[in-house]
């Protein structure tokens, strides 16, 4: 989709490290498209695997540590303040807790007239209180979704709701094209590691290990299907943090337990979530906690898979959206077993289209920045 040409902007965005994860993607996403459309994007953080790819796709970085826990961070404010006077950018975008202070410390010393436009993202349920507090202080305040928003106005009161924008993540459709197949030399190696996949009715549940994200739950679905004579496979797909280790050995013995060592299978980490989604028959997202957004399931549903998940967060706003089969009420298993049942003797039929998209959400995200630094550039005037 293209837009009409605007006024070249300089934004600067903040995080403290560019290692991986979802507000890191998110970063990258936005840069590059900044310098698509011929802005200048600068990103300030530790560092990281994607700075090569950041660099490669025309922003620039600044390898500063605003992100270390430690009291000696504060000594960046006044480099992060000498910084926005020489380059002067049109918009600050400040993306998580402790690089938003250092930044905004920064930004608040500096003349009214000196400021660039403030832009602050909420990317999940922070814990109420004044540290989470610097999250709503920007003058533009972009929520990754309604319920994440709806947090803040609940804990925040003094807040503006028209200060804050909705802005869904988005998932590219070229990367995740709907009726995707994984290539055939993926498909046999995949057979030849798991046969005992064969004939089964594969359920995937991407979540890392985390006694939050529902995989006890998942476990008990499994345990069901196979008492009513369902030939279900459970794929449990994520890593275990070093300090999730007893988390991962509590698992394996409720498995064991329950008899279905050879009906569930914790594949970890993976680089190939894609393709192993694709070929499963339904995909779960049953965090016990709502979920800020859910990029996974999401990413699911755009390839053409049936998703269940719990009625609430970013995923039930997703499944409400675009294939509203399948939400659940919490803790209701039994329902989740009865959908299954029915979906396997009858496929449900997922959306060609789905309005989160990679382009809505960049699109959207610049129309912020060029709102945010035309305001902003109108209060200076004023105030002149």
């Amino acid at each position: 989709m293209s837009r009409p040409p605007q006024r070249a902007l300089t934004v600067v965005q903040v995080l403290p490290a560019l290692e991986m994860g979802g507000v890191e993607r998110g970063t990258l996403e936005v840069a590059r498209r900044l310098v698509r459309e011929g802005h200048r994007s600068i990103v300030i953080s530790a560092g990281g695997r994607m700075v090569e790819q950041l660099q490669a796709e025309g922003s620039e970085h600044l390898s500063w540590d605003v992100g270390a826990k430690r009291l000696a961070t504060l000594r960046w404010i006044p480099r992060v303040r000498r910084m926005l006077r020489e380059i002067q950018p049109d918009v600050l975008h400040l993306r998580s807790r402790l690089p938003a202070w250092i930044a905004y410390g920064a930004w608040k010393s500096l003349p009214f007239a000196k400021r660039p436009a403030l832009v602050t993202s909420l990317h999940g349920f922070y814990r109420p209180g004044w540290y989470s507090s610097v999250m709503v202080r920007g003058e533009h305040i972009i929520a990754i979704s309604a319920a994440v928003r709806d947090h803040m106005l609940k804990y925040y009161p003094w807040l503006d709701a028209a200060r804050i924008r909705i802005i869904h993540r988005g998932v590219d459709p070229v990367a995740y094209p709907y009726g995707y197949t994984p290539p055939e030399s993926w498909l046999v190696s995949w057979r030849a590691q798991h046969p005992e996949l064969q004939g089964q009715y594969i359920l995937t549940f991407p979540a890392r290990l985390s006694r939050r994200k529902g995989h006890e739950d998942f476990i008990a679905v499994i345990a069901g299907l196979r008492e009513i004579g369902i030939p279900v496979h459970g794929l449990i797909v994520g890593g275990t943090h070093p300090r999730k280790r007893h988390y991962e050995a509590e698992l394996r013995t409720l498995i064991r337990e329950k008899g279905l060592s050879e009906s569930i299978t914790l594949l970890g980490h993976r680089s190939d979530l894609r393709e192993i989604m694709a070929i499963s028959a339904v995909v779960l997202s049953l965090s016990r906690e709502p979920e800020a957004f859910g990029r996974v399931s999401l990413e699911a549903l755009s390839i053409g898979r049936p998703v269940i998940g719990y009625d609430h967060g970013g995923v039930g706003e997703q499944l409400a959206a675009v294939f509203p089969e399948g939400l659940v009420q919490l803790d209701d298993l039994k329902h989740i077993i009865e959908r299954i049942r029915t979906w396997q003797r009858m496929p449900p039929q997922v959306p060609t289209q789905q309005p989160f998209t990679l382009e809505r959400m960049l699109t959207a995200t610049l129309e912020v920045y060029e709102e945010a630094a035309a305001m902003h550039a109108a209060r200076r005037a004023d105030s002149a």
